[in-house]
């Protein structure tokens, strides 16, 4: 059985597009949450050996849910995705204890390299 990952962002074509990229390399979708608050709760119950974190959504944003992700279990892993021009997000995202990030638009090579550099493969 592969890592479990969990998809977090406000698009479900997003998301769609990260299951199709992780999947065929045998990375099991655990779940998926539209929101930082839905994140924080998917973590808890799933326990997920990754999460990919979009930065701006409804509710709470990304970098909020990390923080509270992290504050919980600091073994957890969290992979930031960010539109071109949010670095300074990035960086406050990374402050927070996220473990990485991918730029949107992403190639799929890119995703799997920060995946598995996380994840320590």
């Amino acid at each position: 059985m592969g890592k479990k990952i969990l998809l977090v962002d406000d698009t479900k074509f997003m998301r769609m597009m990260l299951a199709n990229i992780l999947k065929p390399k045998g990375y099991e979708i655990v779940g998926e949450a539209g929101d930082g608050l839905e994140a924080i709760e998917k973590f808890n119950q799933l326990k997920p050996d990754l999460i990919t974190m979009d930065i701006v959504m409804p509710h709470m944003e990304g970098i909020e849910a990390v923080r509270n992700i992290v504050s919980a279990d600091s073994t957890a892993k969290v992979i930031m995705v960010t539109a071109v021009g949010q670095e300074s997000k990035v960086k406050e995202a990374i402050e927070a204890g996220a473990r990485g990030y991918i730029v949107k638009p992403f190639q799929a090579n890119q995703v799997l390299e920060e995946v598995q550099k996380v994840l320590g493969e």
